[in-house]
């Protein structure tokens, strides 16, 4: 039924009245109820409470680092430090508390990753791809087994390819990584380039989570300024003013 109610309440009007002012009534408040359905559905993602978003984000967290069978002091030191430069302190105790349960529990991820697909919008899943790319990087390296969770997440959360490479390349700096933040290939001409990064710009901007509130917002930036700094190489490169 959903988007046909213009056309049902048209017909119907024109049936009962046999009049086209009144189908062309009923068509007009007919299309007012499927723009109000639009409207429900588009924004029933990203109506997750902050402290919901922070749960599921920890539990990821968890999941990341168990995934080598051990628990890196570095992880706990990025994870105290994330909270409170973010969260503030008293949000930082309750959530280290969590972690420390999530950390002797089984992470159910897919379950996690369902939760966060369905209630989360996509800029915001892919600040959390974000996060735990940052997390499983603290000790400079990402095992094996910490990209598998993190691939894992990032398509059962709904990532499409383009964009997981577009985050990776950001923390794993391989040939032409600059050009896969972008999501381009390196024969990109200059104007290509500066399109690119307009578009990525608009994607990653910090103002895509502010429904989340101001912490998170300040810990979108980071991923707003590495894409920039993938722009301004490139730049350089090629001389480009």
């Amino acid at each position: 039924m959903k988007g046909n109610w213009k056309w049902l309440l048209a017909i119907f009007a024109y049936i009962i009245f046999h009049r086209f002012p009144m189908a062309l009534l009923g068509f007009i408040i007919g299309s007012l109820i499927d723009a109000s359905q639009v409207y429900v559905v588009s924004n029933r993602q990203g109506s997750l409470s902050q402290s919901d978003f922070l749960r599921s984000l920890l539990m990821l967290f968890a999941a990341i680092m168990k995934a080598d069978g051990k628990v890196m002091q570095s992880e706990l030191n990025y994870v105290k430090s994330f909270l409170l430069q973010n969260f503030g302190e008293a949000t930082t105790l309750q959530a280290l508390q969590n972690l420390r349960e999530f950390l002797d529990s089984d992470i159910p991820l897919d379950e996690v990753c369902s939760r966060i697909r369905h209630q989360m919008s996509y800029p915001v899943r892919l600040q959390v791809v974000h996060f735990i790319f940052g997390l499983a990087s603290s000790d400079r390296v990402i095992s094996p087994q910490e990209m598998r969770i993190i691939e894992q997440a990032a398509i059962a959360t709904g990532i499409n390819h383009q964009d997981f490479e577009s985050i990776r390349s950001m923390f794993v700096e391989e040939t032409n990584w600059a050009y896969r933040v972008l999501e381009i290939e390196p024969t990109a001409s200059d104007d290509e380039v500066k399109k690119a990064y307009r578009k990525m710009a608009m994607k990653y901007h910090p103002d895509k989570v502010n429904t989340l509130g101001e912490e998170v917002k300040k810990a979108a930036t980071e991923k707003f300024t590495r894409l920039s700094n993938a722009y301004e190489k490139i730049k350089r490169e090629r001389g480009i003013s």
